[in-house]
């Protein structure tokens, strides 16, 4: 049986065991999220020896030749010492600016990195406290137009992280893990192009931030901007997106409920061939907008998506 090494500690796992599953059991504290692949909060580094990848293309090129996998994408297949991400050794620190609800169920927070981090809008940050708790969440501020790093904290179900932020004061520290680049972003060269963003929940994070950075670079196609909402006192940029849809005619902002869904997405109509689509939010949410855009006539590589997944 292969052995598995964790600072002094000695595991005895049996042969393709899952690395996180073997951390896990051997009371390792690795935080995990999705076990998908997806949110990289189980990052370990290999020391010595090396495991079976069942998804190596999740990882950058850097980060796998320094060393580190995903645990959950990994077996164990020979002896193995791994160092989990540590926080505090491996993270960025940075410091709670500003702390406001943006309706009852999301909170907004704004954090000061200890030095500029270099990132774009669309992409997300996998956010620790300081008991050990780690979630991605999308980033909503724009590099360039705001002075912080922006996040939108949907609590409107318990959970470990969401809990903590809710007792967060301004002053009190983070650390930041690691930055991905995930499906959606803004391409200069799509400047005459229709834009339509699809959003549910919390899915309007990164594409607020994509949608500021598109008028900032004065995109001159048509955007259309679609939210849903499980009640209309959810939609919590309400104000924000009629106020930029006032001082810019080819914005479009349609603010739905959950109950409106199907009705709204069957009056989507293609006014071109060339539309391009980002969706974000729940997996069920997205996947609807995804097949009536197809049905609509959009072909699938014109659709970039990002699903929120829920802890496995």
């Amino acid at each position: 049986m292969p052995e598995l090494r964790v600072g002094d500690q000695q595991l005895q796992v049996a042969h393709h065991t899952n690395l996180l599953d073997a951390l896990l059991g051997g009371g390792v504290a690795v935080p995990y999220s999705c076990r998908a692949g997806s949110c990289h909060a189980c990052l370990v580094r290999c020391v010595a020896g090396e495991p079976e990848d069942r998804q190596p293309e999740a990882l950058a090129a850097d980060k796998r030749a320094e060393g580190w996998r995903l645990a959950c994408q990994c077996q164990v297949i020979e002896d193995l010492q791994v160092e989990p991400f540590d926080p505090q050794r491996d993270g960025l620190a940075a410091k709670v600016l500003a702390l406001d609800w943006l309706s009852p169920q999301v909170l907004r927070l704004r954090l000061q990195p200890a030095k500029p981090l270099r990132y774009r809008p669309g992409q997300h940050l996998l956010l620790w406290t300081d008991q050990g708790v780690a979630r991605p969440y999308s980033l909503a501020s724009v590099p360039g137009d705001d002075d912080w790093l922006e996040f939108h904290i949907d609590c409107r179900l318990p959970g470990a992280f969401c809990d903590a932020a809710r007792r967060l004061q301004v002053g009190e520290g983070l650390r930041l893990g690691e930055l991905r680049g995930g499906a959606l972003h803004y391409d200069g060269d799509w400047q005459t192009r229709p834009l339509w963003l699809l959003a549910a929940g919390t899915g309007l994070a990164p594409l607020y931030g994509i949608l500021r950075d598109a008028l900032r670079q004065e995109h001159q196609g048509v955007i259309r901007l679609l939210h849903v909402a499980h009640e209309p006192a959810e939609h919590y940029l309400a104000s924000e997106l009629q106020a930029l849809a006032a001082q810019h005619a080819n914005l479009q902002v349609e603010l739905i409920t959950a109950a409106q869904l199907l009705a709204a997405l069957a009056e989507l109509r293609l006014v071109s061939r060339q539309t391009l689509a980002l969706l974000c939010g729940h997996p069920k949410t997205v996947d609807s907008f995804a097949r009536r855009l197809y049905m609509a006539g959009l072909p699938r590589g014109q659709m970039l998506a990002d699903v929120f997944l829920t802890r496995a």
